[in-house]
């Protein structure tokens, strides 16, 4: 699918949309380099695969929003799931499709630019969808694409996200500590957040777990949720994981024992939620 063209005035909106999609397509050509290789993330991204499979069996039919380089994307269809991932990133897109051809499973994924506001675009029934890593923290209609998910997924089915977090002790521990108590509390933001990123923007939206599930309740039936990265720090601090491995592991533990707890939960770097269509 192309990029679409608007010649009308673009409204705020129109431009921060722009502006998210800019600095993702900014990073793709390398954000597989030391982002991919950061072992706080590939921890979050496996609690995420496992949850996956988990909810459906190998052979059903899933839709990726969000899927960046298509890593998780990839990874699913080598499992004999079939995939459709989107993002409204062209060049993540581009990324996604060359990352599938490489890996001998293009004839189960197909990759489209298509962003997360623009569902409606999609068609067809799936037996889940998961997003990974934040791609809803920047939908600007929640409710929208709860709406979207619910015609796009069968009765029963499942969703499986992983959303940023709105309470983040670590972060605002070492924001606090260094004097910087703006962007410590940055999360707390109830409207969109701009975030820099390789010298762009990226409009965002914090979330606490049953903030972020009310725009869904009304199709989707909670499951469960969990805290992901409590203990551990954000992947931003992947360096104090490095130089101190036995330690930050005895953290992770006590974050898979630990995260689904009340309380500790609603906390932490992202929070993994899975619903069910009613």
């Amino acid at each position: 699918m192309t990029m679409r063209h608007n010649l009308a005035t673009p409204t705020p909106l129109d431009v921060r949309l722009r502006e998210t999609q800019e600095a993702f397509d900014s990073v793709a050509a390398d954000y597989d380099g030391p982002r991919g290789n950061n072992e706080l993330i590939q921890r979050m991204r496996h609690t995420l695969w496992a949850t996956v499979r988990e909810e459906l069996p190998a052979g059903s039919r899933l839709l990726d929003l969000g899927c960046g380089t298509g890593i998780d994307a990839v990874e699913f269809a080598r499992s004999r799931f079939r995939v459709t991932a989107s993002d409204w990133s062209p060049r993540m897109v581009e990324r996604a499709r060359e990352r599938a051809e490489e890996a001998g499973v293009a004839s189960r994924l197909d990759a489209v630019h298509v962003g997360i506001q623009e569902l409606d675009q999609i068609e067809g029934e799936f037996d889940g969808i998961y997003s990974n890593f934040g791609p809803l923290n920047c939908a600007p209609d929640l409710e929208k694409v709860a709406a979207e998910c619910a015609r796009l997924v069968r009765p029963g089915g499942s969703l499986v996200f992983s959303v940023m977090g709105r309470i983040v002790p670590w972060e605002v521990g070492h924001y606090a500590m260094r004097g910087r108590l703006r962007r410590a509390m940055v999360r707390g933001a109830r409207g969109v957040t701009p975030v820099g990123m390789n010298k762009h923007t990226i409009w965002t939206w914090y979330y606490l777990p049953r903030e972020f599930y009310a725009a869904f309740s009304e199709h989707f039936a909670l499951s469960r949720y969990r805290a992901l990265s409590l203990f551990m720090p954000p992947p931003y601090m992947v360096d104090r994981v490095r130089r101190r491995p036995a330690f930050y592991e005895r953290l992770g533990r006590m974050d898979d024992r630990l995260g689904g707890l009340p309380l500790l939960r609603d906390m932490g770097d992202h929070f993994l939620i899975v619903m069910h269509r009613r």
